[in-house]
């Protein structure tokens, strides 16, 4: 019998694909400007160094995973009970400059990536948690909106 996936959503964060030429253009400037400086067999070195350090630095960007379960929200390390999601607001354009600066309350949590144009604002009913709400940048707002919301929208089963 297979493993029941009970995964609603999954996203990755990552970098978008013209970063990659930009950002190893970068580094090989960068590393032919410090390699003129060295005369002889180290002219090399700084391409060494600055080309795969661009490659980590552009992984590592691109790290973050988004995800909801049968249980739980997961936004990298962070873990949230769906049971503690009140509502979900996606947010786009000038909705989310301004909830990510003006109106951003001091204990919200946030995970922005600025390649990333939208987002969704999870709205927390956790009285025993200080935080108002999480900001997520994501690509699918509406799907994750639907992963979030679909537990809440279940009719109570009530034990007889």
């Amino acid at each position: 019998m297979a493993p029941v996936d009970r995964t609603a959503f999954v996203e990755r964060l990552t970098v978008p694909w013209w970063v990659w030429p930009v950002g190893l253009a970068f580094a090989t400037i960068l590393a032919v400007e410090i390699g003129l400086g060295a005369p002889g067999l180290t002219t090399w070195l700084p391409f060494v160094v600055m080309i795969p350090a661009a490659v980590a630095l552009m992984v590592w960007l691109g790290r973050l995973r988004v995800s909801v379960d049968a249980e739980h929200f997961r936004v990298d390390d962070a873990i949230l009970p769906l049971s503690c999601v009140d509502r979900v607001d996606v947010l786009t354009g000038t909705e989310l400059r301004d909830a990510i600066t003006a109106q951003l309350h001091p204990l919200a949590f946030v995970v922005q990536r600025p390649w990333v144009r939208t987002a969704v604002r999870v709205w927390l009913d956790d009285p025993e948690d200080p935080t108002p709400y999480w900001i997520i940048s994501t690509r699918h707002p509406e799907r994750l909106r639907a992963a979030l919301t679909a537990k809440s929208e279940e009719p109570a089963v009530r034990a007889s």
